[in-house]
């Protein structure tokens, strides 16, 4: 994901991305030397700087010749985000209460929101979290795991490859780890694969017969792989 990309997650379209991006690379520029070194047309370029300067991202000078100044890119994210944080604390507040949750199994697709979901279950875990991943994505989620672990969630870890992680039970395993497999507060059990980005499939439930299932097949592994290790 580039520059770009990322920037229309914080609300720019792709001209405007580019176009603040250019800003901070630059300088100071009217909308004139902005067209002219984005190779935007002057309209649209003119339309991108008004919103820009709308969004927070952009700042107007006042001269014989109107000129543009970026926000800083961690100012402008930051105040982004704090927004956001305020949009939700008002939902939160607002929105009727949840339902009680779902007894069936809930199918989620794409590799983002697999993510996504991983995450919050670790996040949102109040006492324990059992986890069986490859180490490529273990990696991705090691900033959730350490804030679960600095809350005092027990976290055990089957992953493929030896790693350090202190607050953490890690039992490695010489198995390849095709799937995601977690537990949390053996209420909530995520498990499927990931691959291929929107072709992924997991499958997510609070049925108590899955997780007790989980939870049995990860013992087992746990205990054949200190019976290997014993072994050796």
């Amino acid at each position: 994901m580039d520059s770009v990309e990322r920037l229309t997650q914080f609300g720019l379209t792709r001209h405007e991305a580019a176009i603040y991006l250019t800003l901070l690379s630059e300088g100071d520029l009217n909308g004139y030397e902005v067209a002219k070194v984005t190779g935007i047309s002057r309209s649209n370029t003119y339309t991108s700087l008004a919103s820009l300067v709308e969004k927070g991202a952009a700042y107007v000078i006042e001269e014989a010749t109107i000129r543009y100044t970026p926000v800083s890119i961690k100012e402008f994210c930051e105040n982004k985000i704090r927004k956001l944080q305020e949009s939700e604390e008002n939902l939160v507040r607002t929105i009727p209460s949840k339902r009680d949750a779902v007894e069936g199994y809930i199918t989620i697709k794409g590799e983002i929101n697999i993510m996504n979901k991983l995450q919050n279950m670790i996040l949102e875990a109040k006492e324990r979290v059992y986890i069986s991943v490859s180490v490529l994505i273990l990696n991705s989620i090691l900033t959730d795991i350490k804030k679960a672990i600095q809350r005092g969630i027990k976290m055990v870890i089957i992953t493929n490859e030896a790693i350090k992680l202190e607050g953490a039970i890690i039992y490695t395993t010489s198995q390849p780890l095709p799937q995601i497999r977690l537990i949390a507060d053996s209420t909530n059990v995520l498990t499927g694969d990931i691959n291929n980005g929107e072709h992924s499939t997991c499958l997510y439930s609070h049925k108590q017969n899955l997780v007790d299932l989980f939870k049995d097949s990860m013992k087992n592994e746990i205990k054949l792989i200190e019976l290997t290790k014993g072994n050796r």
